[in-house]
């Protein structure tokens, strides 16, 4: 019989390696229910105007994550927005953002990879309301309800909460993912699949029909959290 199973995403909008999971996201979400908690890697004293420091630590960063994911980075993100000194690097806006579009009409995962996509891609600044309004607006939402949503949205909570269910579960960090079994955590190994969308989605499939229990008394040796 099917398990029930949810999976968890501990995510940031401004975490290049989230970026990089993303094609896993959309494939897991044709399978089971996601469950978003944004973490704030870059809100409030950890927020940062783009500098030339910022630009230096991040890109090698971000060629990485394109080499080994295949995910694309824009020139408008390395030469346009990667030089815009102007521009804020804060987590907490676009984290509302996507909160608000998940209350309003149950699309936040649509409008985070939509955000991804605005801010490697096409080098817009996600931190700024205007561009989040236009964004949503660019998949539908309706701006009036979604400008009021946005105003209503506890998003400080939110990321306490997430960040609380991040050292629960013992992640590392941002991109976290968690299986959910019966009640039961199990923190995912994604490396091995990232740039492998459909390999993940075969094992997150296999996972519908094992049980925690059957898991556990299969395992050798292996731990809940490993032997993948």
């Amino acid at each position: 019989m099917p398990v029930q199973t949810t999976l968890h995403y501990v995510f940031d909008p401004l975490c290049g390696w989230c970026y990089g999971a993303e094609p896993l996201i959309k494939a897991a979400s044709g399978l089971m229910p996601i469950v978003l908690h944004g973490g704030g890697m870059m809100a409030g004293a950890n927020r940062q105007r783009v500098s030339a420091s910022l630009r230096d630590f991040v890109m090698p960063h971000d060629r990485r994550i394109a080499e080994y994911t295949g995910q694309p980075f824009g020139r408008d993100y390395f030469e346009g927005l990667l030089r815009d000194n102007e521009a804020l690097f804060d987590s907490e806006p676009p984290i509302a953002a996507v909160l608000a579009a998940e209350q309003l009409a149950g699309r936040g995962l649509e409008l985070l990879a939509r955000l991804q996509r605005a801010h490697y891609v096409e080098g817009r600044r996600i931190a700024d309301e205007t561009v989040l309004k236009a964004v949503a607006g660019e998949l539908g939402l309706a701006q009036q309800a979604f400008a009021s949503a946005l105003r209503d949205v506890d998003t400080q909570g939110h990321m306490q909460a997430s960040r609380a269910f991040l050292a629960n579960v013992g992640g590392q960090g941002f991109p976290t993912l968690v299986l959910e079994r019966e009640g039961r955590l199990q923190v995912i190994d994604i490396g091995p699949y990232l740039g492998k969308p459909e390999a993940f989605v075969q094992w997150l499939d296999r996972q519908f029909y094992l049980s925690a229990e059957a898991e556990a008394s299969s395992a050798m040796v292996c731990a809940a959290d490993g032997c993948d």
